[in-house]
């Protein structure tokens, strides 16, 4: 029983998220009424409430979803030695996160220009970049504060992800990584 439970839970937050994203497609979030993703996700409003307390909730609890995901998606550049290495890998596993989850971002920063989602991609690469080059040689060397550099590349990183994910059509993946190598000196 307490299988079928948790798979009816697990369903139950799918359509929710699935149905709040296509909300926000058509609309700003702060125009969805509960009444709208209800009537859409075709349930009661008493199951919305079993599950979150709010749209917020909802809504925090996706991205916290995406939060996990990219986490998960960094771990994989754990091992690179150079600060331009580590860099270039972070930018094309963005770039993959984004792709994979285009969907999401589109429907949260594109048509809602909500910054909880920026603010939250740049906690994440600031601490992620933070722990990673702390130690390593290139930023040692380089005698500039580490804090420094960090918000420099985040901030550049982030920005060409969004810009990419505006306006695909206008470089591939291989492209922009070809031109954003070139930009990056060999030692920080």
């Amino acid at each position: 029983m307490n299988e079928k439970t948790d798979l009816r839970i697990i369903k139950t937050k799918k359509i929710l998220f699935d149905t709040l994203l296509k909300l926000m497609k058509q609309k700003n979030f702060d125009k969805i009424k509960i009444s709208d993703i209800c009537d859409e996700a075709l349930i009661n409003r008493s199951t919305f409430y079993a599950h979150y307390a709010d749209k917020y909730e909802l809504l925090d609890n996706l991205v916290e979803d995406l939060k996990l995901s990219l986490l998960k998606d960094l771990e994989e550049n754990q091992n690179i030695i150079s600060s331009k290495e580590y860099i270039m890998k972070l930018l094309s596993i963005l770039i993959d996160h984004i792709d994979e989850k285009k969907e999401i971002y589109s429907a949260i920063i594109l048509n809602n220009r909500n910054g909880f989602l920026i603010d939250f991609l740049v906690d994440i690469i600031e601490r992620e970049s933070s722990e990673r080059l702390k130690n390593n040689d290139d930023i040692i060397k380089s005698q500039l504060p580490l804090d420094i550099i960090v918000k420099f590349y985040s901030g550049g990183l982030i920005n060409i992800c969004l810009s990419w994910l505006t306006q695909k059509d206008k470089y591939t993946k291989e492209e922009l990584l070809k031109y954003i190598n070139k930009l990056i000196p060999e030692k920080l």
